[in-house]
């Protein structure tokens, strides 16, 4: 499990290469909420979201025997624009499984940064279980998009510029697909601030880690269904739930209509693209408006890669 030193350590290293994003209050979800809202911007990244923090965090801890190796991981989108982006900084060869039926927005982008694609499967899993394979065929390293160290700890500093921004935040809403985020982000504020609650949030119609989150062990469900691809899994992680059941304070399940209420809400109230992924917090925060009211909390717009085929249906209606 990272430490906060391990946080720390992690920040001094990314911030070699990626900027820090910006913490800015949003008066019009202030005056939705009644509350004091600020928004983490994490789609001001290069790859237009979070993930490329732990990408960077763990490409550049690889030993020289995993970096000629090569590096091969499954993703939906984010997770593999990261390894990617990453790889290509370092010089390391990639692969990346995506399902079918993937982000094509986000299946051109990893391309062009370098990685080879290959489809498999009809979900993350499916494509998940395909790279595990391939990498112990092949001897490739493979990368778990959320047991990992070293991801966690490079997404965790998010977490770290939230709380030296905004020291007397009080709530913190998390998106969660693998619970990378989550974890990390939660890992700080425990160590700096008890007192901050950190809330995951995910689909209705992906609710694997918030059931393994409820039952106190790893739930594999038969159905996901969720139009959110960061939101998107059938399984539980082992490492980030173990975290997030020490460190989270609540778990939101949300709609698939509240997430697409909250991407156009999330959208016209801060002038920028955001993601179902993205807008998940927002629509926990108004799930929660009651217990929310007059109190200063973050949202993580964790990434604004959304499709135009997405963003046409969602303004057509």
């Amino acid at each position: 499990m990272p430490t906060l030193l391990e946080i720390l350590d992690a920040h001094r290293l990314i911030h070699r290469y990626l900027p820090r994003t910006p913490l800015y209050p949003c008066l019009g979800l202030s005056e939705l909420l009644q509350a004091e809202v600020y928004v983490k911007y994490e789609n001001h990244q290069p790859i237009g979201a979070f993930k490329v923090r732990g990408g960077v965090n763990l490409l550049a801890r690889l030993s020289e025997d995993e970096r000629r190796r090569g590096v091969i991981t499954a993703s939906t989108g984010n997770h593999g624009q990261s390894i990617a982006w990453a790889a290509r900084l370092f010089g390391v060869r990639a692969r990346v499984v995506v399902p079918v039926g993937s982000n094509p927005d986000k299946v051109t982008a990893i391309e062009r940064l370098g990685a080879e694609i290959l489809v498999h499967g009809q979900d993350f899993d499916q494509a998940r279980e395909y790279a595990e394979a391939l990498a112990e065929r092949e001897g490739h390293r493979y990368i778990h998009s959320a047991n990992e160290p070293h991801l966690i700890a490079g997404v965790g500093t998010i977490g770290l510029e939230i709380v030296e921004d905004l020291p007397d935040v009080e709530a913190i809403f998390v998106p969660v697909g693998g619970g990378s985020g989550a974890s990390g982000i939660s890992i700080v504020a425990r160590a700096l601030n008890p007192q901050i609650e950190v809330i995951g949030v995910q689909s209705e119609a992906a609710p694997a880690a918030y059931l393994s989150w409820r039952q106190g062990r790893i739930v594999a469900t038969d159905f996901m269904r969720t139009f959110a691809e960061g939101l998107a899994t059938r399984v539980g992680f082992e490492l980030p739930l173990t975290i997030l059941r020490q460190n989270l304070a609540d778990f939101i399940l949300v709609s698939e209509d509240e997430l697409r209420r909250a991407m156009l809400l999330m959208m016209e109230a801060t002038h920028n693209l955001v993601e179902a992924a993205g807008a998940a917090p927002l629509a926990a925060a108004l799930r929660l408006k009651d217990r929310m009211r007059g109190r200063k909390i973050a949202l993580v717009l964790s990434g604004g890669n959304v499709s135009l085929s997405t963003l046409r249906q969602l303004l057509a209606g």
